[in-house]
């Protein structure tokens, strides 16, 4: 099978960061440490850090999740908390230590801002995810989250003061288009696109890299926002064919029956060595009789 390797592709400079930050804290702290959420959306890293004595508190709301914190350190995650959870942190007598993301901290100023000076802000952006969950608490009710068009069509802003921004790790193209429809609804809104550079980068790469394979692999968790809009993407962009894998077990050779050449990239917070796993054993398929793809013999 030839596979093509699609660059960028792995972590980001604020995954990196997160990292960083908790190695630190697990060899200088004392006591129990824990993260509220997952540090970044891999399942293989939430393992690890868990296996080196990171407890993980994982609500849906971050604010619930400080209540079954007792005692100790608390870490915030790449995504980004709100100010009342950082506020509730203090108050009940827990260590902070905060790994947003310096792209997702430029978002949470940029509200504040914004808010400060009489704006109302539309925030696209994906209901359940951590980063909009941080950002809307910088400034309760001047917050508006929008997912598709129909959101657009539902706000009911009075204010002439509007800005529109947008979560760091969304598909380039849709965010556009939804902020193509905020502006036709409200023609004097200020737009402030914050998708940030890295995920910027992987999807252009990655959509530009699918025309000239047959189809695209993905590697990165589910929970993975960008993760799955670089599959989103391509399907989107170049109706090729693209399936997000966790890992390799989750590769179904089935996708690339009649296929010639693979693409392979990962999200922002996918170790590098899932993504190499991955490639070499697509390289060493070898293809049958009928025309699937099936691994060497053993041995």
């Amino acid at each position: 099978m030839e596979v093509k390797r699609i660059t960028p592709r792995g972590y980001c400079h604020g995954v990196v960061e997160a990292f960083r930050i908790a190695e630190r804290v697990r060899k200088e702290t004392e006591g129990p440490i824990h993260m509220l959420g997952q540090l970044v959306h891999n399942t293989h890293v939430t393992e690890d850090l868990q296996r080196n004595g990171i407890r993980l508190v994982d609500p849906p709301n971050r604010l619930a999740g400080l209540e079954e914190i007792e005692s100790g350190t608390v870490i915030f995650t790449a995504h980004g908390v709100s100010p009342q959870v950082k506020q509730r942190a203090l108050e009940r007598g827990l260590n902070t230590v905060d790994a947003t993301c310096s792209d997702v901290v430029r978002t949470h100023d940029l509200v504040t801002q914004l808010a400060n000076q009489g704006y109302d802000v539309v925030y696209v952006g994906r209901r359940g995810h951590p980063e909009p969950e941080g950002v809307e608490g910088e400034a309760p009710g001047k917050v508006h989250l929008i997912q598709d068009v129909a959101d657009v069509d539902a706000l009911q802003i009075e204010n002439e003061r509007i800005a529109v921004t947008c979560q760091t790790t969304l598909s380039v193209w849709d965010t556009e288009a939804l902020i193509g429809a905020v502006r036709d609804r409200y023609p004097q809104v200020e737009v402030h696109n914050e998708i940030c550079l890295a995920t910027q980068e992987r999807q252009e790469a990655a959509v530009a890299a699918a025309k000239e394979v047959d189809v695209v692999v993905v590697v990165g968790s589910p929970r993975s926002s960008n993760s799955n809009r670089l599959a989103e993407v391509v399907r989107k962009l170049t109706q090729k064919p693209a399936h997000l894998i966790d890992d390799l077990p989750d590769l179904d050779l089935s996708w690339l029956s009649g296929k010639r050449v693979v693409g392979v990239t990962s999200g922002a917070s996918t170790p590098s060595q899932l993504t190499r796993r991955v490639i070499a054993y697509l390289e060493s398929l070898e293809e049958g009789p009928d025309g699937n793809w099936v691994p060497p013999p053993a041995g």
